[in-house]
């Protein structure tokens, strides 16, 4: 891993350490899991903010190794880690994250 200086310089970097659908499948429903949980935390009891980061990395962290087999990119880089995880969040809702992996990957690649 790179010392990056943007996130703009990051993003590639995530992009290709979750090309694997699957992965990008579990990071999806770890980050979809936190929205009910936090409901719970709010309106029922606080104790559930503690239960957000292990079932949200609990599904990345797996993913990562069992199906990626690399290092989640939270280790060194655990703001960008997140930010990125939402933006994949959202470019999966609107069915566009695909299509930024083959163009990320597919430049990489040349």
């Amino acid at each position: 891993m790179s010392n990056f200086t943007t996130f703009s310089e990051f993003w590639p970097f995530y992009v290709r350490e979750h090309s694997q659908l699957l992965t990008r499948q579990m990071h999806f429903v770890g980050t979809a899991c936190l929205l009910p949980l936090m409901f719970l935390a709010i309106f029922v009891d606080a104790l559930w903010f503690a239960s957000m980061p292990l079932v949200a990395y609990g599904f990345a962290w797996a993913a990562h190794f069992l199906v990626e087999k690399n290092k989640p990119a939270t280790f060194k880089h655990p703001l960008w880690s997140l930010l990125a995880d939402f933006k994949m969040f959202g470019l999966m809702c609107v069915g566009k994250m695909d299509a930024e992996v083959e163009k990320i990957c597919s430049t990489s690649a040349e």
